[in-house]
Order: C-alpha cells, then structure tokens, then sequence
C-alpha cells in the first residue's frame, strides 16, 4: 500500500483528478441512496363526475358560510325565462306643465318617473332595470327644464324584443305618449348621437310691446316692421359663441360655454281664441340650463326699449351679466336631428326622422301642448306679468344661482 505523506497533490495531476471524480461519485451515491428512503405518495384519485350531486362553486361557499350546514337549499322546479332584448330609440311626447323636468330626481314628478313605471307595469322592464337604469343603458336626447314641453323627445335604451307601445301607453297619463320606435344600433346613443336640436318659444305678441305702452293682449296685433326688427336681434345669435352669461356656474374660459347656434327665427303670427301668438323656433347643436329662455329674455328686453346693444354685447365678453330669464311655460323641444346617424346606418336600419308619426305628433302638439300655453296665458296673464319685472331687472347684479335653479335641470 502506497502511503504518500506530506506530499502536493499539484505535483500529480492526474491523481488529483482520480481523487476528485471519487469524491463526486460518492456523494452522488449517499444522495441517492436518501432519496430512496423517502416514501413517494400516489397522487389522488378525483371521484367519478356524477350530474346528479354537481354543484356550483358559490353555492359550495354559501354552503360553508352557513351556520346551520344540515339546512338543504330546494332546487329550482322551473326553468328562468330568458327575454331577448334589442335596443331601440322611442319617440314621445309630453306637456311638461305638471312636473319638474324631464330627468329623474327622487320623489319628484317628473317625465322619466313616469315613464319607467310604464315601462315597469307593461313589464318591458324589471325591478333591476327600473332601479338602476344604466343596466338598460337609457338615455335621453334632451333633458328639459320645469314645465317645458316636447312633441319629439328621444330616448334610447334596451327593451324587450316583443315592444307593445299600445300597451306601454296604457299605464301613461294622457299628457305623456309612445308615437312609435325605431331598431336601432348596440351601441346608439340618443344624446351623443344628435347632431341638433330644435325649440320653439311660443309667446302672446302683447309681449314685444313698448315698455311704456299699455296694451291688451285681445288687441294688440304685431306689424311687420316689428317682426323685422325680432328677426334681426335674433340672426345676431346665430354661430359660436360664449354662453357662459346665458346660464348659472358657468365661467367665460370653461371650454363648454361655447356653443353653435345654426338658426334662431320669429314665425309670422297666428289667432288663437282671440288671442294673437307668435312662435319662436331655434337650433343649435347643444342648449345649457335656462339657455334658451335667457336668450328669449334679452330679446324682449331689446325689443321693449329695457336695455340697449351694449348690454347684449357684453353678455358675450368675460363680464358677468345678470340676463332676464323668460318663463318657461311657452318653450317646447320640438324636434332632434340625427342626420350623421342617418347617412351612416340609414341602409341597414330605419332613419329617425319620424315621418310616419307625423300625424300622430301634430295631433298631441294640438290637443295638449298649445292648449295649456294659450289657456294658462288666458286665464293668467303670466307673460304679461313677467314682462313687467324688466323694467325694475339689473343687469349689473350678480345672479343668485341656488334660485335659478330651483326651477329646472339641465337643457342639453
């Protein structure tokens, strides 16, 4: 037996190599000879799939969550209906002299609490749906202030496939109508989709008399000249400009208190119970709160000699003005224009331009909406009286916000 003592392996590398490869060996051999010693588990078996004892994974939950476990939970015995819904764009109508706007607030009358209780009783809808109208995904094109009228409001939202207007309108006041509905595309939307909109004012021409001149409503008759001299003061609407003095909360740099006029213009007027009316008509791309009835205001302030051209055209500049705000009872959502939508889907899907409804549309405005704005006019005198506050109004004062909108919510 070789002994080597006190010798460098360096000087030998091939032992020290041997040596090396050994020790390798031999740990690798220990390491393997202990992992042999460990016990390998079979892996588990899952239970045959039986249909009969499946159970959902929340019911699994619910059922561990549960203090009394021996509790068993009846099976459903019918199967859940399941309704197909599309979505569609109704045209209505409606006289707004009874209620707080068009928009939904809580214990309040309004147009759209009336609407979706419809929609609820003629079961078009659910609870859920009737709760939280965002899971139908409603809109509307156009939210109108207190007392303001429309004849061709649009609202779009999911129903179900099989619509019944007649019966939706069985469950609505008289004053409140389905004139029809349109398929429309998954993803329409009936305010971000109008391109325009239009408004009428309709208004006693007792109104446009001078300030200093006494006048009977049953008498007085508007000339031409008159006329001509509305329309001019009209006309100086038309384009972009900033409203920001033409509504409440609005500063002149917000960017939305620009807004685009295309037309503003005073029909010839009309007799009506002995009465003469003129009517007003306006389309702009977007209307804010008390938008229009300000801009009806400053109108008859020029034409009835209670301010002058500065005025008017300050209201357009950084400067606060505190504009007259002309009632609302007169003002009415008279049509909403989705020409863009036409051109693009007009093809596939029906047009929105009502035609067919016309009738039915004309004979409404007819019945309710020019009745109670002649009655009303008749029986109160209310434009006549509010013309009478211009002459004491201050243009120069700040507005009180909170009271100007108590009235009405927001116009788009």
């Amino acid at each position: 037996m070789l002994v080597l003592r006190n010798i460098s392996l360096r000087s030998f590398p091939t032992l020290n190599k041997f040596i090396s490869n050994n020790l390798f060996l031999s740990n690798c051999s220990q390491t393997m000879s202990q992992q042999a010693e460990i016990q390998v588990e079979e892996p588990i078996k899952k239970p045959k799939y039986d249909g009969r004892t499946k159970k959902r994974k929340w019911e699994e939950r619910r059922s561990e969550n549960t203090q009394d476990s021996d509790v068993k939970r009846e099976k459903p015995t019918e199967a859940v209906e399941r309704i197909r819904r599309r979505k569609f764009a109704l045209l209505m109508g409606y006289s707004g002299s009874n209620y707080y706007g068009m928009q939904r607030n809580p214990q309040t009358a309004t147009i759209e609490e009336e609407l979706f209780t419809a929609l609820l009783k003629s079961e078009h809808i659910n609870e859920e749906n009737f709760n939280q109208v965002q899971t139908m995904q409603f809109q509307r094109a156009a939210r109108t202030d207190k007392g303001v009228s429309a004849v061709r409001q649009v609202c779009s939202m999911k129903l179900r496939e099989t619509l019944d207007i007649a019966k939706i309108n069985e469950h609505l006041p008289e004053t409140i109508r389905i004139f029809g509905a349109r398929r429309v595309t998954k993803g329409f939307n009936s305010k971000s989709q109008c391109d325009a909109r239009t408004y009428m004012y309709m208004l006693p021409t007792a109104a446009f008399a001078d300030h200093d001149e006494t006048v009977s409503q049953e008498t007085y008759r508007l000339n031409d000249e008159k006329l001509a001299k509305i329309n001019e003061i009209l006309a100086l609407f038309v384009g972009t400009k900033n409203y920001h003095n033409y509504t409440c909360r609005k500063r002149f740099n917000d960017p939305s208190a620009a807004r685009f006029i295309m037309s503003f213009e005073c029909d010839k007027p009309f007799i009506t119970q002995g009465i003469e009316f003129a009517v007003m008509r306006v389309k702009g791309q977007s209307f804010m709160m008390h938008h229009i009835r300000k801009m009806v205001g400053i109108t008859l302030s020029l034409v009835r000699g209670h301010t002058d051209m500065e005025t008017f055209k300050k209201s357009f500049t950084n400067e606060k003005v505190n504009l007259p705000k002309a009632p609302g009872l007169g003002l009415v959502l008279d049509f909403v224009h989705y020409t863009r939508y036409d051109q693009r889907y007009g093809a596939d899907h029906d047009k929105l331009l009502w035609e067919e409804e016309n009738a039915e549309v004309e004979a409404f405005r007819e019945k309710y909406i020019y009745p109670t704005i002649v009655d009303t006019e008749v029986k109160e005198l209310s434009m006549l009286t509010w013309v009478k506050v211009l002459d004491i109004h201050g243009y120069d004062l700040d507005e009180e916000e909170n009271n100007d909108e108590k009235d009405g919510n927001i116009s788009d």
